[in-house]
Formats: C-alpha cells, sequence, structure tokens
C-alpha cells in the first residue's frame, strides 16, 4: 500500500514538472511572437489615389498596420460605404464635397489629414484655345453638387461665364450672371466627361478622371484652376475612428516625404501636396 502511495506520488510529481516544462515555452514564445497586424480597408478611386496608398502600404506594413485598398469606380458610392461600415477610410474627395455630403445624408464623417490637390481643368478634342470657344458650344460638367459648381468657378475664372459675386462652390447655372457665347451646360457623372470629349466642344474635368483616360492635366488642359485652390483631397473616417492608431499611422504615412516625392516625381504638376 505504501509503495503504490508512494508511486502515485511520484507520478504526480512528474506530471507537474512536465506541464510547468510545456508551459514555460510558451510564454516565452508569446513574449517573442510578431507583434499582431491591424487590418485596415480603405476605399478609393483608381488615379491618383489608389496610386498614392500603394506607396504607402509598405509604410504602413512597417508599423503593423495591414493596409488593404479597395478601388471604387464609382465614388459616389465611397461615402455612404463608409458611413454604413463596409470600409475602415477613404481617400478620394475635397473637404466641400464632404461637407455636401454630410449635410445631405445626415451623415457626421470627418476628415484627419490633408494630402493633396487636383486642379480641375479644362478639355476639348476640338479647340486648342478657350478663344476658338463657338456661340452655343455644348459644355460638360460634372453632375454631383460641389463639383459641379468648381466646374462653374473654373469656368468663371476662365472669362467663359460670370457668376454672381461671392457664390463659390455652391453656385449653379442659376448664379449665371454673364454667357457671352451662350454656351450649353450638360451635367453629368464625373467619370464619363472625358468620354463626351468627342461630342462637346469642352469638358471640366477632375485631374483623377483626366489620369484615367490618359490626359495630363499640365499638358493637355487648355485651362486650369489655380494650384493653390481650396480643394485640398482629405483622408475621411467615422467620427469614432478618428484617433484610432491604426488611422494616425495612415495619416502620417500620407504626409511622409515619400509621398510628397511620388506626386512631385510622377504627376508633374497635376496632383500637388497639400502638406
Amino acid at each position: 500500500m505504501k509503495r503504490i502511495l508512494i508511486l502515485a506520488v511520484c507520478l504526480t510529481l512528474l506530471l507537474s514538472s512536465v506541464v510547468g516544462c510545456s508551459q514555460q515555452p510558451a510564454a516565452e514564445g508569446d513574449k517573442n511572437a510578431a507583434p499582431q497586424m491591424t487590418k485596415l480597408v480603405v476605399g478609393a478611386t483608381a488615379k491618383p489615389h489608389a496610386e498614392i496608398l500603394e506607396v504607402v502600404k509598405p509604410l504602413l506594413a512597417k508599423e503593423n498596420v495591414d493596409l488593404e485598398i479597395k478601388v471604387f469606380t464609382d465614388y459616389v458610392l465611397l461615402n455612404p460605404s463608409l458611413k454604413d461600415g463596409q470600409i475602415d477610410a477613404n481617400f478620394f474627395q475635397h473637404i466641400p464635397y464632404l461637407d455636401d455630403y454630410n449635410a445631405k445624408n445626415k451623415a457626421d464623417l470627418v476628415w484627419t489629414v490633408k494630402v493633396h490637390n487636383e486642379p480641375m481643368g479644362v478639355y476639348s478634342k476640338r479647340i486648342k484655345s478657350l478663344d476658338e470657344l463657338p456661340d452655343g458650344a455644348k459644355v460638360g460638367i460634372p453632375n454631383d453638387a460641389t463639383n459641379g459648381g468648381r466646374a462653374l468657378m473654373v469656368l468663371d475664372q476662365a472669362k467663359v461665364i460670370k457668376l454672381k459675386e461671392g457664390v463659390g462652390v455652391t453656385a449653379t447655372e442659376k448664379d449665371i450672371v454673364e454667357n457671352p457665347k451662350n454656351i450649353e451646360i450638360t451635367q453629368m457623372d464625373a467619370a464619363m466627361l472625358p468620354r463626351t470629349l468627342e461630342d462637346a466642344s469642352i469638358c471640366v474635368i477632375n485631374s483623377n478622371y483626366a489620369l484615367e483616360a490618359k490626359l495630363n492635366p499640365t499638358t493637355d488642359a487648355i485651362f486650369s484652376e489655380p494650384k493653390d485652390s481650396p480643394f485640398a483631397n482629405v483622408l475621411a473616417v467615422r467620427p469614432a475612428d478618428k484617433d484610432k492608431e491604426a488611422i494616425v499611422k495612415l495619416g502620417k504615412a500620407l504626409q511622409s516625404p515619400e509621398v510628397k516625392k511620388f506626386l512631385e516625381d510622377n504627376y508633374a504638376g497635376s496632383c500637388v501636396p497639400s502638406f
């Protein structure tokens, strides 16, 4: 009986020793394990936004952030996707567009950092100067509120039309007070404007869609808005996520020297750093 008892005690001690040894390496292994990556899904239009995000992707990987870039062909869907939680952030818009979306959709999306400015330009396949613009010319502009107003501001700056004093980005056709050449303005989806150049005399096109259509904003545009216009493109998020570590890291990466160099080397003035 004593031998059985002694044997049982020895077995218990032996098992305790084995279990203790197996747990220790596991604890040490946890301490030495690679830091956990944080997944971040960011929606963007293809050019230049997704291309810029590709530049920051390896920078974020070093900061333990796994960036997934989700490209949208229709930018109108990007804010609803962010609002509904389908993506963690988006990168495609300027502040007036964001403010307009929030006001019209009872949303409260916020921006975190300014990244770059894309001067909007006037393009044509029929004329080489606005001095050649014929009477009754067909003119294409974006159909969303802020970019439509911005396009009218460009036409005002180019002296094609004259707007009411102070209307700014909220301008509509009703705010045109002078139209000396009786131009006929057609509003349409911004992505369609490059193709409309086959039919219209001129179109006012966002730089990202010009780039996608292989139009160079610095050499192909017959007129461009000033490069210091207040339409910086920003990173947008839901309010609760603004100060999250991964979002802060993304913002810093988007304002990094690497991004600045990429913009200056690849876009030749069509995308100007805003930081």
